[in-house]
């Protein structure tokens, strides 16, 4: 049987992201046949113009995306919040890899999780998330949520996310995902 193909996508850029701690943390926690592999080529996707897509197709980093996608299992999605939801990158990457045909995120698993400097790791962007994943025609994971407050504090200076409780809940995210997929796929 061949392994439980996980993308993690950060919707963050920084080169000391949080979020991106917290899904390389996903991938040394992955439970037996889960691989967790990052999509790194978030900052190669234009701004969306859809008279682009509809003149010259695709952009190669856009198809990149979402053959990454299409091929995943499931997807994990570290969001951070910025004024209060989700960061534009993300929701850009988004917007482009939606569109027609065959839009890969339709009856996609996602498990959401978001780290934040703040005391609501990251809850209204999440909600945001979820509400675009009804468009999408998505299946987001109810439980167990991931906030990670106060992220500063959890992750080292090696970009290292070392708060023990928090890698527990991840832990648990990524079981609960693959459990999730599975039930779907019935």
């Amino acid at each position: 049987m061949s392994d439980f193909k996980i993308l993690g996508i950060s919707g963050s850029l920084r080169r000391g992201s949080h979020n991106t701690a917290a899904l390389r943390a996903a991938a040394e926690l992955a439970p037996e046949g889960v691989v967790v592999t990052l999509f790194e080529g978030l900052r190669d996707i234009p701004p969306y113009d859809d008279d682009l897509r509809a003149g010259q197709g695709y952009p190669a980093a856009v198809e990149a995306f979402r053959h990454a996608v299409r091929e995943a299992d499931a997807l994990l999605i570290a969001t951070p919040e910025y004024n209060y939801s989700i960061p534009g990158v993300l929701k850009n990457a988004i917007d482009w890899a939606s569109r027609p045909p065959e839009q890969p995120f339709n009856e996609k698993p996602i498990a959401i999780m978001g780290a934040s400097q703040g005391l609501l790791g990251t809850a209204r962007a999440q909600y945001d998330l979820r509400k675009m994943c009804v468009f999408l025609n998505a299946h987001p994971l109810n439980k167990p949520e991931v906030f990670i407050a106060q992220s500063g504090a959890k992750v080292d200076s090696e970009g290292r996310l070392t708060d023990e409780a928090t890698r527990g809940f991840i832990a648990q995210q990524l079981v609960a995902l693959r459990d999730w997929s599975r039930r779907l796929k019935g």
